[in-house]
């Protein structure tokens, strides 16, 4: 009967022994296994020579993680991502040298021995047991392979890599059972080019082509007999072999993988000398991984990519599972991404607003019918050092996918209340009194049967002179306030609402929008790529499509390719071609004669409307042509600084409009993204001046204000006016501030 120790159970050497007797006996014998003396690195008593049979009979193989590429619509490269760095290749396409010289480093009777070199797990017992510690191992590189397949299938789990690692009687009977399965399966062949893709090189670089572009900046198949020797080398400890790091270590591992070629026979030792002579000749690539690594300021985009991917039930029933894929990558990522808009869209920020300034902008160009976002970019740069002004907070976009909370849009709301009225039948020569002030109207019907009824809540126009009657045409080019407040007035809130969420308009905070009459002013958050979206609607004359950003996906799986579905833009018509027609007249008005001059595309047809929210904590522009639709967003993403006595891109503002920053971005972006597009012209509709009897009106309202003056600070645009300025404290004082807009006191806009 076996000796036990005094604790129970057999030492390790002795189960070791007995063990190898028992694999001997059976035709498979233990390899792989680094046996240790009594007191050195204990394998666990784990596992049986009876739970041998009781493994699996197939190795569940898992595809190798790769880097997935992010390409933009013309098939440029935008970003490399990947949990992983590993480009998977075949075996012809890996240097004879390194094939050679793995195999003589690593298993240099590969060839001769199947899953278990005998006479290796012997020689290691016996080296072992003299030097009283783990100095000599014998997997072979089957057995190698299936340890790292485990390891592969742990992915980033550290619990789950530990036990894949874990130096136990239990783990390397089961590493032995799949090598024998992958010997006969597979062959020798296949083997070598899986183990050469599948292991870590060090520096990030994950198979023999990631490293060969890691540490040589070439691929694997022209790889020369140093530098294969240099990689095969580095395999065993890729930290104390690194060459980047310590350069004499990797030498003399390096030196040892070539006497050991021409010790086999690969090269002869006139070919290792010469070779051992020989520097480094290392020629690095620095790892880059992820959307930081962006071109064209599109880390953003690239990142709303990744978001869209993570939270797509079509790339997976559950978050889990697209995670997984994501993980694996391998990934073809054909966007949406135009390289001219995108281009465009980056210079003219740049060109407006630095990213150093108090305040930052974000725009987003989509295309009208299709919904594809072809441009997105803003001034703050993709990162995480706060003291260079970097984020990662995407102010494009929604809470959801990788932005905040949104942005007050100001009057650039308002175009979306007047297609609710134009759609319920109301005609664009509808006058309003439109006084410089006025009580929000109450009770004004809201949906479900309910109302808003809260007398006594104040709002003005942007300045005394701006006294009505104004018809839709005038007020719409003015933005008057009190037009559009008597406008919802009259239709009601659900109208309005329900144009609103046909058209793609959702709070950025995922929340619903709100049943008051002040949503004609702005009051909802919303990101960029919503406001452009739904702009989108009236350039392709009613029709909204949901936002897009991925064209097609291929994935490779070994060596095999496959496409995968993605999400489609999805079309609906929000409003008749007449009432799109209508609001495209209206608000070509804006940028020829009114708020929005500034932001004219001479003569391509363009349309649009600025928006200023209270206090002028943002300012907007929302516009478009018949083929694109852009948004610009300008202001502070914390909310806490007014843009008033500012200076922005190095001009300084004694007042921010929405006419006079975002307007000129919108026009520098889109007149560069539509360069050499085609420039179609809207159908455009008549709109007779209404008989508004404007004098008797005037004499009659004379004590709130007559005369205009639209100069203000010689903006062009000064008659940006407000809108919910007056509201008292309490309950609606507190409702309407948003995100610590210091509320609509006196003196606040929406334009």
């Amino acid at each position: 009967m076996p000796k036990k120790r005094s604790g129970g159970g057999l030492s390790p050497t002795q189960q070791a022994a007995k063990f190898l007797g028992v694999s001997v006996l059976a035709g498979a014998v233990l390899a792989g296994i680094a046996l240790p003396a009594v007191g050195a690195l204990g394998l666990a008593a784990k596992g049986s020579v009876e739970s041998f049979d009781e493994l699996p009979a197939n190795l569940k193989t898992p595809p190798l993680s790769q880097r997935t590429t992010i390409l933009d619509s013309q098939g440029g490269t935008i970003a490399s991502v990947y949990s992983r760095d590993r480009t998977v290749v075949g075996l012809k396409d890996i240097s004879p040298y390194m094939q050679k010289a793995i195999v003589a480093i690593e298993d240099s009777r590969f060839y001769q021995h199947g899953a278990v070199d005998l006479k290796g797990v012997l020689r290691a017992l016996n080296n072992n047991a003299r030097s009283g510690g783990v100095s000599e191992g014998a997997s072979t590189l089957t057995q190698q392979y299936v340890k790292n397949v485990f390891v592969e299938e742990a992915g980033d789990d550290p619990t789950k890599v530990a036990q894949a690692t874990q130096q136990t009687i239990g783990r390397k009977i089961r590493e032995l059972k799949f090598a024998i399965q992958v010997e006969e399966e597979l062959g020798k062949k296949k083997i070598l080019e899986n183990y050469l893709n599948i292991t870590f090189f060090g520096q990030q670089a994950y198979g023999v082509e990631a490293a060969a572009q890691r540490y040589f900046s070439k691929s694997a198949k022209d790889l020369n007999l140093q530098e294969a020797a240099l990689l095969a080398g580095v395999v065993q400890s890729p930290t104390r072999y690194d060459p980047v790091n310590d350069e004499a270590e990797a030498v003399k591992r390096r030196n040892v993988v070539l006497t050991r070629m021409a010790e086999v026979g690969d090269i002869s030792r006139a070919e290792a000398d010469k070779a051992q002579k020989a520097p480094l000749g290392l020629k690095v690539s620095r790892p880059k991984n992820g959307c930081i690594t962006a071109v064209k300021g599109a880390s953003f985009f690239c990142d709303y990519v990744r978001s869209v991917f993570l939270s797509d039930p079509v790339f997976g029933k559950t978050k889990e599972a697209r995670a997984k894929v994501w993980n694996q990558g391998g990934l073809t990522i054909r966007t949406t991404l135009d390289p001219q808009a995108q281009k465009s869209v980056q210079q003219s920020i740049k060109d407006h607003v630095n990213s150093g300034d108090e305040v930052a902008t974000a725009a987003t160009i989509v295309e009208p019918g299709t919904g594809k976002i072809v441009g997105m970019g803003q001034s703050r740069p993709y990162g995480v050092d706060v003291k260079q002004h970097e984020t990662t907070l995407n102010l494009s976009v929604n809470q959801v996918m990788g932005g905040g909370a949104g942005f007050q849009p100001g009057s650039t709301f308002k175009p979306i209340v007047a297609a609710a009225a134009l759609e319920g039948g109301m005609p664009a020569t509808k006058t309003y009194s439109s006084p410089y002030k006025m009580d929000y109207p109450a009770p004004v019907a809201a949906c479900d049967g309910k109302s808003w009824n809260e007398p006594g809540v104040e709002l003005t126009n942007e300045n005394e002179t701006e006294v009505g009657p104004y018809d839709m045409k005038e007020a719409t080019a003015k933005s008057v306030n009190t037009y559009y407040v008597q406008m919802i007035s009259d239709i009601g809130v659900c109208p309005v609402t329900q144009m609103a969420e046909k058209m793609g308009v959702a709070r950025a905070n995922g929340q619903k929008l709100e049943q008051t009459p002040s949503i004609a002013l702005g009051v909802t958050e919303v990101s960029p790529l919503t406001m452009a979206s739904a702009y989108a609607t009236f350039a392709s004359r009613g029709m909204y499509c949901t936002p897009v950003a991925i064209e097609s996906i291929t994935q490779r799986l070994g060596n095999k390719e496959k496409s995968l579905e993605v999400p489609k833009s999805t079309c609906s018509r929000a409003m008749s071609e007449t009432t799109a027609d209508t609001v495209n007249t209206l608000l070509k008005g804006v940028v020829e004669d009114g708020t929005g001059t500034q932001a004219g595309l001479g003569s391509r047809a363009s349309a649009g409307k600025t928006g200023t929210t209270d206090e002028r904590y943002a300012a907007w522009f929302v516009g478009y042509t018949p083929n694109l639709a852009g948004a610009v967003w300008v202001g502070d993403p914390k909310h806490d600084r007014q843009m008033v006595d500012i200076t922005i891109g190095g001009v300084p503002y004694d007042k921010v409009f929405g006419g006079a920053v975002p307007g000129p971005i919108w026009r520098d972006m889109m007149s560069g993204a539509l360069d050499g597009k085609p420039a179609p012209e809207f159908s455009l509709v008549d709109i007779p001046d209404a008989d508004k009897g404007k004098d008797k009106e005037k004499e009659k309202d004379k004590g709130d204000g007559g005369g205009r003056n639209d100069g203000n600070n010689g903006d062009q645009g000064g008659g940006d006016n407000g809108g919910d300025a007056g509201f008292p404290g309490g309950v609606w004082g507190d409702l309407f501030q948003g995100q610590g807009n210091g509320g609509n006191g006196p003196g606040g806009r929406r334009n």
